[in-house]
């Protein structure tokens, strides 16, 4: 992938893109989906988080997004507090990142580069057919550009989703199970993918049933029981 890195080497600090301190959190005072919730993430690193459905890996991923808030704990992103972010605040922390979700979120009535143009556009960027023409062939949908989400398989708009997350070359690559829907072939060619953003500085975390893909990734594991998390930083 032909991408050039947007920052220099040594602007990439040692500083964590993303830290958790005794971080709790439950959608009833009885049940806690997420305990003490204690994890760092190293500029640059490459995590995958394993578990079983219900150990709250997409809770994790909300709270990193800031769609959910912690009810204990701290949490800092890019060097800075965003336990209570603002509303207004919120655009801020999110145009850093990039979010593969596992219903993909795309706008049916865009085409599928339209898709993949828009977070550019949203930042003012002027010139950026040849970025996403690049990352729809990377992930196989250089033919399908004109076509609308819902005219694609499940696996061509998971792969849709992948490109849009990361087109703008984010600091941050959260995904909810990006390699569900696809084969083992497409999986292992989405995973170069995500390794490519790493090498360029991007800090990847990645939420996954697949063991075996998460072995082969070379990438820190991390895993998520009954609310709590072991391995990694952890």
């Amino acid at each position: 992938m032909s991408v050039q890195p947007r920052r220099t080497p040594d602007t990439a600090s040692a500083a964590a893109t993303v830290r958790l301190e005794g971080v709790g959190f439950g959608y009833a005072q009885t049940h806690r989906a997420l305990r003490d919730i204690n994890l760092t993430l190293p500029a640059g690193s490459f995590h995958f988080l394993t578990g079983p459905s219900g150990a709250g890996k997409s809770t994790l991923l909300k709270l990193l997004t800031l769609a959910e808030r912690p009810v204990s704990g701290r949490l800092h992103l890019f060097g800075q507090d965003a336990t209570t972010a603002t509303r207004r605040e919120l655009p801020g922390f999110r145009r850093r990142m990039g979010m593969v979700f596992q219903d993909f979120r795309l706008l049916d009535h865009l085409s599928a580069f339209d898709n993949v143009a828009l977070p550019l556009r949203l930042t003012g960027q002027k010139s950026y057919r040849a970025d996403v023409e690049e990352i729809l062939a990377w992930v196989g949908l250089g033919d399908r550009m004109e076509a609308r989400p819902f005219t694609l398989s499940g696996g061509e708009q998971q792969r849709l989703a992948i490109a849009r997350a990361v087109v703008t070359r984010p600091d941050l690559i959260l995904a909810d199970e990006p390699t569900g829907s696809v084969d083992a072939v497409m999986a292992e060619r989405l995973l170069k993918l995500f390794q490519s953003m790493n090498r360029l500085g991007t800090t990847v975390l990645i939420a996954s049933h697949d063991q075996a893909l998460a072995e082969r990734s070379g990438a820190t594991l991390l895993r998520l029981e009954s609310g709590r998390l072991t391995g990694g930083d952890a």
